[in-house]
């Protein structure tokens, strides 16, 4: 199952205004829930879960890329979100750069194996510098779907 098969132009985020990490969760999950990807009835937990993920340890990896993710009990399938902040958010990247491309996940807690797929598919395409390039040009969330497909 391909993550661009969950992702939808309405729930990406172009260079979004916020102050830190935690702001562009909440703004990730609430722009979820604004598209209709995600049930309001589940706002509070998924943003509970995540934040609660990234407390234990930070999300943010190499080369500009974070993937807060959690999973949840009562969620039906994959959720996807995407943040693109050509100017970087401080993210306690593990090289200590600032996340320029977030991926937000929301897994079925029952579904392991999916959540596993997905986050090693979004290592592998984002292990790509032509591919982060391409995403951090992208002029609206149709292009930016367009490249993960």
């Amino acid at each position: 199952m391909a993550l661009v098969e969950h992702l939808t132009a309405a729930d990406v985020l172009l260079a979004p205004k916020v102050a830190h990490k935690w702001e562009l969760i909440d703004r990730m999950v609430e722009c979820m829930v604004a598209s209709g990807s995600l049930d309001a009835g589940m706002e509070e937990a998924a943003k509970a879960a995540l934040v609660e993920r990234e407390k234990s340890v930070s999300t943010g990896m190499e080369h500009g890329i974070a993937v807060p993710h959690a999973a949840l009990d009562d969620l039906d399938c994959l959720k996807v979100a995407m943040g693109l902040i050509p100017a970087g958010l401080e993210f306690q990247s593990v090289d200590g750069k600032p996340a320029q491309i977030v991926i937000l996940l929301l897994v079925p807690k029952k579904e392991k194996v999916l959540h596993l797929a997905t986050l090693t598919e979004v290592a592998r395409r984002l292990g790509s510098a032509d591919f982060r390039a391409r995403l951090l040009a992208v002029q609206d969330g149709e292009a930016a779907v367009a490249c993960w497909a």
